[in-house]
């Protein structure tokens, strides 16, 4: 397997009416048998730059490098890169078992060989009783299946899944994300994988590029994605429920730093709990935007009080969402909360859990009380 590089990457669509920047001075390395995930909203630029990787598309500035050697001006078929389509794009005259061989017959393998590993890889994806049939009489989830295997079977350098699950059902996806990891594991497969579903990244890949507008906003683990978002795009766009926030102004001395958030809220926590560094930003940045996340809410006896706007058990845990200040936040507990809506509710957070955003440059300042 090979490391991937893409160097100040660009991608510019021109039209008769204005040029579209679809994807903007975009850096990432790829180590060798590394799995990333490009995770974005529609339009974000992450299939773009999927396509320029296969070549599918031209870059417009920068330079991709499979193990060191350039691609980005080969054809597709010299780069050494599988992919599966998110349009599955099968040979509808094939049918399902040959269009997972087309490759290997490509590349002259033993008939023997071929079948074997064909058989295999349809036990994995739960489609070997389909291989006789064409495109065509199965289902969408079953081309679907079908065009992974066609790009997991081949030897590459480089594996490219576009939304590669998009079409199959919640239980067959869960089952498929584990046997799929376990498989690029044991292959040590490079791997790119594209999708918009936070659960199928934090499940499949090792490190997550969040994209928007083009722009790269953050690449780290998905652990690391959760704790300590770079700005607050990403701190909002990781976590389900979404984070809340809360613009505020910070107070504070020898003793205390006090959050005066906007509707009137007052948290106020010792000066100990907060790292030196921090307290001198926070004294000369004291407009700043909090963000909490809904599990690190807590219901009960707290400075901040709102009205319950709904309470939902979901079978494992609590998601209350509250009137605060004239914008609604979620508080999620494990146990079983019984609140009705138009009642009172108090809710707290340790200093440990707040995430404190520059508010005019969105960029993070600091983590559970230290600098970011």
């Amino acid at each position: 397997m090979a490391e991937l590089v893409l160097n100040a990457v660009d991608k510019i669509y021109r039209t008769k009416k204005k040029a579209v920047h679809a994807v903007k001075d975009f850096n990432l390395t790829v180590k060798s048998g590394e799995i990333v995930a490009l995770l974005g909203s529609s339009g974000c630029g992450k299939t773009s730059t999927l396509r320029m990787i296969a070549g599918f598309e031209d870059v417009s500035n920068g330079t991709i490098t499979l193990g060191g050697k350039p691609i980005h001006t080969l054809p597709p078929s010299q780069r050494g890169v599988a992919m599966a389509f998110e349009a599955y794009s099968l040979y509808p005259p094939l049918t399902i078992g040959d269009n997972i061989a087309f490759a290997l017959k490509a590349a002259k393998m033993p008939a023997a060989q071929q079948q074997a590993r064909v058989k295999a890889m349809a036990e994995m994806l739960e489609i070997d009783g389909i291989l006789h049939k064409y495109p065509s009489s199965v289902s969408g989830g079953q081309q679907q299946r079908a065009s992974l295997g066609r790009a997991l079977v081949r030897q590459a350098g480089l594996y490219l899944l576009d939304e590669p699950m998009g079409q199959l059902e919640p239980q067959l996806r869960a089952v498929l994300r584990g046997r799929i990891k376990h498989y690029l594991r044991e292959h040590t497969c490079t791997t790119i994988l594209v999708t918009h579903d936070q659960t199928e990244a934090n499940a499949l890949a090792d490190r997550i590029a969040v994209m928007e507008g083009g722009v790269l906003q953050q690449f780290a683990s998905p652990a690391e994605l959760k704790a300590r978002p770079a700005n607050l795009f990403t701190g909002t766009f990781i976590g389900e429920p979404p984070m809340n926030i809360f613009d505020a102004t910070v107070e504070s001395n020898a003793k205390t730093v006090t959050f005066h958030v906007d509707g009137g809220t007052v948290l106020s926590y010792p000066a100990s709990e907060f790292s030196a560094a921090l307290l001198k930003q926070l004294s000369q940045n004291p407009k700043v935007t909090l963000g909490i996340r809904p599990y690190a809410l807590h219901a009960g006896k707290g400075p901040i009080t709102g009205k319950v706007v709904s309470c939902q058990w979901l079978g494992d845990q609590t998601h209350v969402a509250i009137e605060v200040g004239g914008r609604t936040v979620v508080s999620v507990a494990h146990e079983r909360i019984r609140e009705k809506p138009g009642s009172d509710l108090s809710l707290s957070v340790a200093s440990g859990d707040l995430h404190i955003f520059n508010r005019d440059s969105q960029s993070a300042m600091a983590h559970g009380g230290v600098l970011a």
